[in-house]
């Protein structure tokens, strides 16, 4: 082979070379390669992306079942109570229920109530249902009929009935009628709405002009009970007179509590809930 074939075949070689290395890199500014089959197919062709805060998707995946908003927390300046189990234990909007306590000496007090159902909201704690039969039946004595209207509601009940009013109203008026969860009384299994035993007015603003809701008022801390809220009283205990709705809490601190013409908060010396 001469020495001009020699050249032409080295030329063709060094040609070869160069046009296989630039296959290796994408030109500047060029878009990167699209991901492999074998990746794409890893990901589910109907997931979703994962919604942001404050979006519809991200609003909408929320339970139904999930607590409502305004359930308080100690940033909220609301305190959980240590000892739940205190007959004289201050349930309020300042203070509220562990999420967990179910009181553990619930029982049927052999009173009447408006209804003919043996449901959860007959029950009582032990010693306040003793109480409530000891005051129905001085109630009798004077000539006054009483039936119960509801006692005892369970954490997840008051959840239910609370998300209720919500959906119905909205939160902040539900919040002006409707205890938010944890923070009712009936929790307790210390109080209970009473009416007449025609059920007439229970638990509505006119029994307050009842010959029963005058008796309870002048007889009720006789057995232990006081009348939560009392007329005039709504700014310190958070809620408007409830003449109908009366909690346990002892004859000692009762007597005290109705000599003085207060409410649990001031007896307490708690901070007044709303101002």
């Amino acid at each position: 082979m001469n020495k001009r074939s020699l050249a032409a075949m080295a030329l063709l070689i060094s040609v070869s070379l160069l046009s296989a290395c630039g296959k290796d890199k994408a030109p500047a500014g060029s878009p990167a390669p699209s991901a492999s089959p074998s990746a794409a197919a890893s990901q589910s062709p109907t997931a979703k992306p994962t919604p942001t805060a404050g979006s519809p998707s991200a609003s909408s995946s929320v339970s139904p079942s999930a607590k409502p908003s305004a359930t308080p927390g100690k940033n909220d300046g609301v305190q959980v109570i240590a000892k739940p189990e205190s007959i004289t234990v201050l349930v309020n909007k300042q203070n509220m229920l562990p999420d967990n306590y179910n009181p553990t000496d619930l029982v049927y007090p052999d009173i009447p109530f408006t209804f003919k159902e043996k449901l959860e909201k007959r029950k009582m704690r032990k010693e306040a249902a003793e109480a409530i039969e000891q005051l129905f039946a001085g109630a009798k004595k004077d000539d006054i009929s009483l039936a119960g209207v509801s006692a005892y509601r369970s954490h997840a009940t008051q959840t239910s009935l609370f998300n209720s009013y919500v959906k119905k109203d909205g939160l902040e008026k539900a919040k002006t009628y409707s205890a938010v969860p944890g923070t009712s009384e009936h929790e307790t299994g210390l109080a209970i709405d009473v009416s007449g035993s025609d059920g007439k007015c229970a638990a509505q603003d006119c029994f307050g002009g009842t010959k029963e809701a005058k008796w309870l008022a002048e007889h009720a801390h006789e057995y232990g009970f006081i009348i939560r809220y009392p007329k005039g009283k709504d700014k310190i205990t958070g809620y408007q007179y409830e003449p109908w709705h009366i909690r346990y809490v002892g004859t000692k601190m009762a007597k005290e509590i109705a000599d003085k013409g207060s409410t649990l908060e001031e007896h307490l010396n708690a901070v007044p809930v709303s101002k």
